[in-house]
């Protein structure tokens, strides 16, 4: 071990906690001997392009390649940010300890940009006298994104890190940190489950990542899962998806200690924004009857499922409603009756359980303009919700810098919670059954994202931390979507044709043996 000399002397319980967790500090100049209380220079405007080591904060290699870390040109508010690049393999931390701290909760704030690539890139809270808490850097190229990441203090010292683990040619961009008192964290790491009981009944088998068999509620549950979701259909052609089966499913996932999302679809087949066909039962209705089918549909499934003692804890009013529901008298060309059958739903809902969130849903997540438009339209409505529920597959709606930015900006201005409702990615491109699956070429995947256990490892955590990043604790949470929908002969994807196949297979959070796959085990992030 090289001497201690020359560092700043740090308590010795916190020494302990750096030498177990493997870090070393480097030898820091005068300048930084004295750790502070307050995170400095955290936007790096100090010492203009070029420093390896920026004031008040140091950087260590093992293998000698500080330079790795440096100030340049090209910050996300100021002149300046910190880099770390090189031409060959490198391994570097960019680090600042803080000492005097009160105890108790602390949040790390930074906007960063990544290339992709390394083998490890992320920022950390070490050496806390906690467990050390990590959030790794998104790929983003072009546009700059705010992750968090917390930490309980214990004992007034804590290490803000900076850490790249990267092959040659691999980079990231810090800038704009900020470290103050508060939390983080999601409420909701969701699983939609609607496609679970007609796959068991043609065959389907699940086991856990070492092969063993195991019921796939409770292999979710057991890697963090906390919520399950549930579409509803009226009179779907299958028989699947209806009042029975959401009774029969929300059962096992109430009993495994979690949660349950409703997502009523009003409709006997798939609701989206460019299908939001009425029940045939419903299909010659008046307006007027529409609104009291919405009130007795919602009030009749909520009301099974309370009394059997699994009531729903959140509800959605539509899927996928950009366009509106119950076409063509709920279409959003005609807001005032869009509202009128919401506020149906949304009524029903409450009267089963006043404590049941209500959730409107909404595709395209990355579309500022379209949330602003919708929203603002059910706001002078006067429709009643509590959560702003979006669909976000990077391969359909932009980049993870655009979900931030409409996140941030609509939990503001409404002042609701938001919540990513639906994603999904890839682990490979080939199907297994015939059926040809939506994704399944490289060109269609998201920049940064292979098809591999890994990539859709990355997306799903990428996801959960611009949500968790989102300003004063109104990001809830992410549900996944249909991560036990295999490939099955039997369960295709229209509920009017048997011989139908699986086009999702490849996204699913079970692989073609069946087995869990890694991706899951990020619901147990904070």
């Amino acid at each position: 071990m090289r001497t201690t000399r020359g560092r700043f002397r740090l308590r010795s319980a916190a020494l302990a906690a750096a030498l177990g967790a493997g870090l070393l500090l480097a030898p820091l100049s005068a300048q930084q001997a004295v750790a502070a209380s307050t995170l400095t220079n955290t936007g790096f405007e100090a010492d203009g392009t070029g420093t390896a080591t920026p004031s008040g904060w140091s950087t260590y290699s093992a293998a000698g390649q500080n330079a790795a870390s440096f100030t340049e040109a090209g910050g996300r508010s100021g002149g300046h940010r910190l880099s770390h690049w090189s031409s060959s393999a490198y391994k570097v931390e960019t680090y600042q300890y803080l000492s005097g701290l009160a105890d108790g909760t602390y949040t790390l704030s930074a906007w960063v940009r990544s290339g992709g690539g390394q083998n490890a890139a992320y920022l950390a809270l070490r050496n806390c006298g906690s467990a050390e808490q990590r959030t790794d850097l998104p790929v983003t190229s072009s546009s700059w994104i705010r992750v968090v990441t917390s930490v309980k203090v214990v004992g007034g010292g804590c290490t803000v890190s900076i850490n790249s683990d990267a092959n040659a040619g691999n980079w990231l961009n810090v800038d704009d940190l900020a470290f103050t008192a508060g939390s983080t964290g999601l409420g909701v790491k969701g699983v939609d489950l609607s496609a679970l009981k007609k796959n068991e009944d043609f065959g389907a088998a699940y086991k856990n990542a070492s092969g063993g068999a195991g019921d796939p509620v409770a292999l979710l549950k057991g890697a963090g899962a906390n919520y399950g979701r549930l579409k509803v259909w009226v009179n779907p052609a299958d028989g699947y998806n209806t009042k029975a089966q959401v009774l029969a499913t929300a059962k096992r996932i109430k009993a495994q200690g979690m949660k349950l999302l409703v997502d009523f679809h009003y409709s006997d087949v798939w609701a989206d924004p460019g299908a939001q066909t009425k029940p045939a039962a419903w299909a010659g209705h008046s307006y007027a009857q529409l609104k009291t089918d919405v009130y007795n549909h919602t009030y009749d499934v909520l009301n099974a499922l309370k009394a059997q003692g699994t009531t729903a804890d959140m509800v959605q009013i539509g899927n996928e409603i950009n366009t509106g529901m119950l076409w063509p008298e709920g279409s959003t060309s005609n807001w005032t009756q869009l509202a009128g059958l919401l506020k149906s739903g949304v009524s029903a809902a409450k009267a089963v359980s006043s404590s049941t969130q209500i959730a409107l849903h909404l595709a395209n997540g990355g579309d500022n303009a379209l949330y602003r438009t919708w929203f603002d339209n059910a706001t002078a409505q006067g429709v009643s919700y509590d959560v702003i529920a979006l669909s976000f597959y990077g391969y359909w709606h932009g980049a993870l810098s655009s979900l931030q930015a409409n996140l941030d900006d609509v939990s503001a201005r409404y002042g609701k919670k938001v919540m990513v409702a639906e994603t999904a990615y890839p682990f490979r491109l080939d199907s297994k059954d015939a059926h040809e699956n939506i994704i399944d070429l490289p060109s269609e995947l998201v920049s940064g994202y292979q098809a591999s256990p890994a990539g859709q490892s990355a997306w799903l955590r990428d996801v959960m931390n611009v949500v968790e990043a989102v300003p004063n604790g109104r990001g809830l949470g992410v549900v996944y979507w249909e991560p036990a929908w295999t490939a099955v002969t039997g369960n295709g994807w229209d509920p009017t044709d048997p011989s139908s196949g699986n086009a999702w297979e490849n996204q699913a959070l079970f692989d073609y043996d069946s087995r869990l796959l890694p991706a899951a085990n990020w619901f147990a992030h904070r």
